[in-house]
């Protein structure tokens, strides 16, 4: 597993480190790294963040004259020969690292040392009370991953929330110390699949990801499929939960993969399940 670098580990591992967390945690720092980030002038970094990161360029779109910002580079897209067309109820929305988590009758996630309550990852005790009995599914995005997302099933968007917070880099030595996915700023998407029930995806921001940019279509009301394009996160390691009200069966090919520290490599659009429980029906509890 690729160690922590020496950055996260004095801020998250140290005394003094922890006192500096309350500036660089803060939105306002986040905000004005994405000023630089956006400009020509960081487009030096590029060549050096692919080398250190390896970071397979055949996968990406470049557009004609290069990239015009590190921001640019960062929100890359996959050609098109590179995107997946899996047909399932669920699929994968991001590249990333999967932890798979049941959610207990009281609505608890375990996360390494930290415990979550759904309640409080929501904002919404009603809606939590749904997921009781069910499976979050967390994806973990490093910064050498892609960083656009798609929807993870086809439904109806019955609700769309933005919570505001701080901004805690993801990596496991953060999740260990601070209870990092009811900290800071994410927004969820609430869809409704007749076949697989209520299922929330949320997008967590992070610590130098100051912005979350979910598509136009992103509103209530909205019918959408599985594997279009949702949004992206802008430059760091971000986080996407994915919360399901039953239980289900994790495909074979992925649970039979090498998994570092419990997390499972996989990429965005490819098939999520093997098979889906029976399960109670709560569309009709969701309001608008």
């Amino acid at each position: 597993m690729k160690k922590e670098s020496a950055a996260i580990r004095f801020l998250y591992g140290t005394t003094p480190g922890r006192m500096c967390l309350k500036v660089c945690t803060n939105p306002i720092v986040s905000k004005a790294s994405a000023v630089f980030l956006s400009s020509r002038a960081s487009r030096c970094m590029i060549p050096g963040f692919i080398k250190r990161n390896s970071i397979d360029m055949e996968r990406f779109a470049v557009p004609k004259g290069g990239y015009s910002s590190f921001n640019d580079f960062f929100t890359r897209k996959l050609k098109d020969e590179y995107r997946s067309n899996a047909d399932s109820v669920l699929v994968c929305p991001c590249d990333g690292l999967l932890t798979i988590k049941n959610i207990e009758d009281d609505c608890i996630i375990e996360a390494k040392n930290s415990k979550y309550s759904i309640a409080e990852l929501l904002g919404d005790r009603n809606l939590a009370s749904l997921f009781s009995g069910g499976m979050a599914l967390i994806f973990r995005l490093t910064p050498s991953h892609y960083h656009r997302y798609c929807y993870c099933a086809s439904g109806n968007i019955a609700g769309q929330r933005r919570i505001d917070g701080i901004l805690h880099c993801v990596r496991p030595i953060a999740v260990k110390s601070q209870k990092v996915y009811t900290q800071n700023s994410r927004e969820y998407t609430v869809l409704t699949n007749h076949s697989s029930g209520i299922i929330v995806q949320m997008e967590v921001g992070a610590m130098l990801v100051g912005k979350i940019s979910n598509s136009e279509g992103c509103h209530p009301g909205n019918a959408v499929v599985a594997g279009t394009e949702k949004g992206f996160f802008e430059y760091g390691g971000s986080t996407i939960i994915v919360l399901l009200e039953k239980q289900c069966d994790i495909s074979r090919d992925i649970m039979e993969r090498e998994a570092i520290d419990g997390e499972i490599p996989v990429t965005i659009g490819e098939a999520l399940l093997g098979e889906m429980k029976d399960v109670r029906n709560n569309i009709g509890t969701i309001a608008g």
